[in-house]
């Protein structure tokens, strides 16, 4: 069964730990069932390509790398914060300081 995450497609986040550190970016892809999350311009990879179809040159291609969920936060308004789910009549996600809804 695949994990609930934090995190969605399209979110904001900030990196907490590791080489990127402080960055911000863009949500591209995740990957539930690894638990990690590929973000647009920050831990950047070369991936070496044979010559093909797509790219008859071949060579070397850069490309974003996966980052653990647990080493992301995510930015609501601007600022860092946590989410928690509230249940009053049905389900809400806020933030745990100012108590707003999220998306």
């Amino acid at each position: 069964m695949q994990k609930k995450l934090h995190i969605k497609k399209g979110d904001t986040v900030m990196v907490i730990a590791g080489v990127n550190k402080n960055k911000q970016g863009k949500i591209i892809e995740v990957d539930r069932a690894k638990s990690r999350a590929k973000i647009e311009g920050l831990n950047l990879v070369k991936k070496h390509s044979k010559p093909s179809a797509k790219s008859p040159q071949g060579g070397i291609i850069e490309e974003e790398a996966g980052i653990h969920v647990s080493n992301l936060m995510l930015i609501v308004n601007g600022k860092p914060s946590r989410k928690r789910v509230e249940t009053t009549e049905k389900k809400t996600t806020k933030t745990k300081k100012t108590k707003e809804v999220t998306k």
